[in-house]
């Protein structure tokens, strides 16, 4: 039940399917698709809601226009206190079923639904002891629709939310056993998708040399958001992505050695903080010392990209990128609206309504590999003091995403209203 009417009603209305928003040539949406949803916890404000809640009650949750997808099933792991998947069921006669196969079917033998949506964040698992990286059953539920669609002999469009796994194996199965199967498969962050300030498209082809990026939060849960944020703009480097070459994680105790080494650069993360309207002074004073750290990654084009988790400077998510023979770094603010609805994640879904309706990922899956990859590489560096892994693994090319960020278009797009508190 959504509270905080009065307070939404205010907000300027998102722009309904502008070339900003739906740019990919070709779609041709003649009828409003039927999703199953799979999650972990719908309760409020969690991935579910601000995911779900879109396809139930429109972009702004009251009722409003959204998404042409109809969501007709539920399948969520575990209901606790603050649970809203009951009630919501209850209110838009959306059935929840006992297990993913039953979501997705109806109960019967057949496939009833046009695409899934997979949301394995939230809730009580298990983490690894040395890690601490949390065991999202994202791998369990891919396994289970797509063991359904062998079942039924159909597969449909599937998004998985975040990264694809908690661990390399479990994520690079995933993606092996979709092509095996022709599963359009996409997956990834809010945060390509956010508003960016300055509005600067990073052109594709680009000699990029750098990117620093500046973030915040758990470094599993938020790393996975930043690295993102820096992936969906080296992708688009001259020769376009081709993989790393390794990855190694500098603890606090270590950050100020490896600047003097040239390992990251005071003058990047002053240049993204300044973005962010943050400042970079006393940074050894100021950054937390239990849970802060520096990804440090090479690709194998010799490029490099710097993400700092840097816990007591900043709660914004911003880069700063070093461009070939230029003297001046470009820093760029990716701006997250963390107040109820949640609006960057509605660019998000825009784009999962694009892709499930042409069965053609804008966004590709590989980008969220990569990311997966390079994320457990730098917890595992992180937790072993700082050490630096080779990662052949990570020889991985494609081609840049071409879905937009919120303003990227839309000179008038409305701008996110200000938060206090910031969660992605």
């Amino acid at each position: 039940m959504i509270t905080r009417r009065s307070l939404i009603q205010t907000l300027p209305a998102l722009p309904l399917a502008t070339g900003a928003l739906y740019p990919v040539q070709g779609v041709t949406k003649s009828k409003t698709l039927r999703v199953a949803g799979v999650g972990t916890q719908y309760f409020k404000n969690s991935h579910c809601d601000v995911i779900f809640s879109k396809l139930l009650e429109g972009w702004d949750h009251l009722g409003g226009a959204g998404p042409d997808l109809q969501l007709v099933s539920m399948y969520v792991e575990q209901k606790t206190g603050n649970d809203i998947s009951v009630a919501k069921s209850e209110k838009h006669n959306v059935p929840i079923f006992d297990n993913i196969h039953d979501a997705l079917t109806l109960g019967t033998d057949r496939l009833q639904c046009d695409a899934v949506l997979s949301i394995g964040e939230h809730g009580k698992y298990e983490s690894t002891e040395e890690t601490h990286q949390v065991k999202y059953p994202r791998r369990r539920f891919f396994d289970a629709i797509a063991d359904t669609f062998e079942q039924t002999g159909r597969v449909v469009p599937v998004f998985n939310d975040k990264h694809l796994s908690w661990n390399w194996k479990d994520a690079k199965a995933m993606y092996d056993r979709a092509r095996r199967l022709k599963i359009p498969f996409q997956a990834g962050s809010s945060l390509p998708f956010a508003w960016r300030y300055p509005a600067v498209t990073i052109p594709i082809g680009s000699k990029i040399r750098t990117i620093t990026g500046v973030a915040f939060g758990g470094l599993e849960s938020y790393g996975f958001h930043a690295l993102e944020t820096i992936q969906c703009l080296m992708e688009r480097r001259k020769g376009g992505e081709t993989g790393v070459r390794s990855v190694e994680a500098i603890p606090y105790d270590k950050m100020w050695q490896a600047e003097r080494a040239g390992k990251w650069s005071r003058k990047a993360v002053a240049t993204a903080l300044k973005a962010a309207d943050k400042s970079a002074d006393d940074l050894e004073q100021r950054i937390r010392r239990d849970d802060s750290s520096i990804y440090v990654i090479e690709y194998r084009d010799g490029s490099r990209a710097v993400c700092c988790m840097l816990n007591g400077v900043t709660d914004e998510m911003s880069v700063a990128i070093e461009l070939d023979k230029s003297k001046q770094l470009l820093g760029q603010l990716f701006k997250m609206e963390m107040q109820y609805p949640y609006r960057h994640f509605e660019q998000l879904v825009r784009g999962i309504d694009s892709f499930f309706h042409t069965g053609k990922a804008h966004t590709p899956v590989e980008r969220t590999l990569l990311t997966t990859g390079i994320l457990d590489r730098a917890i595992h560096s992180h937790y072993a003091g700082g050490v630096k892994y080779t990662t052949p693994e990570l020889a991985i090319k494609y081609k840049p995403g071409r879905w937009h960020f919120a303003n990227e278009l839309e000179e008038n797009f409305p701008e996110p209203i200000q938060y206090e508190q910031a969660s992605p």
